[in-house]
């Protein structure tokens, strides 16, 4: 492990549940690699969702690109060059209504690049990012992980091994507004404090 992506995509700071989990969880892995750590928080970026005009963009050749297009694709080509350089991936992100932020889509939407990121064949598409690690924290108010009813994990998994990046871990507090709540957010720190490098 020599580089962490770490996303947040809480609109919560200091008071948030995954951000919490996410920031012990990078700080335990740096410690004890000394890996270096890009920070993305998307509730701070104001990431722009996908148009006509920068899908178009995204997918022109940097080469072949107008100045108009290149300031469209600048920052899909940012998050995209973010994911390459990394070799371990800390995702942390609350479930709101059952699924993940609006933020995390429209980070998706902006690293999912045919020829980059994926790249299709005969028998389908294929992920282009594969060897690297991803960590997910996750907190919800009474969402279980893993439930019929979780449409964040499960899809967040899928898209990650779209990208090619199927070794992903869970460190989830779900059901924190039940009444052990507190409990389920002490055993997510427990699972952290245990993980080895």
């Amino acid at each position: 492990m020599s580089h962490i992506l770490y996303i947040s995509a809480s609109i919560r700071d200091t008071d948030s549940v995954s951000r919490t989990l996410g920031d012990k969880l990078v700080a335990k892995l740096k410690g004890q690699t000394g890996a270096s750590v890009t920070a993305r928080d998307l509730s701070a970026n104001d990431l722009p969702f996908v148009s006509e005009e920068r899908f178009n963009a995204n997918l022109t050749p940097a080469s072949e690109r107008t100045s108009e297009q290149a300031d469209l694709a600048a920052i899909s080509d940012t998050l995209i060059a973010e994911l390459q350089a990394a070799d371990t991936i800390v995702i942390s992100s609350p479930i709101y209504n059952f699924g993940v932020p609006a933020t995390v889509k429209a980070w998706a939407d902006l690293v999912a690049r045919a020829g980059t990121t994926f790249k299709y064949t005969e028998s389908g598409p294929v992920g282009l990012l594969e060897g690297k690690k991803v960590y997910l924290t996750v907190a919800s108010g009474g969402t279980p992980v893993g439930s019929d009813m979780d449409f964040a994990t499960s899809w967040l998994k899928f898209f990650l091994g779209f990208l090619g990046i199927s070794d992903v871990e869970i460190f989830a507090a779900d059901g924190i507004m039940s009444v052990d709540g507190q409990a389920k957010i002490a055993a997510a720190h427990e699972r952290i404090d245990a993980i080895a490098a």
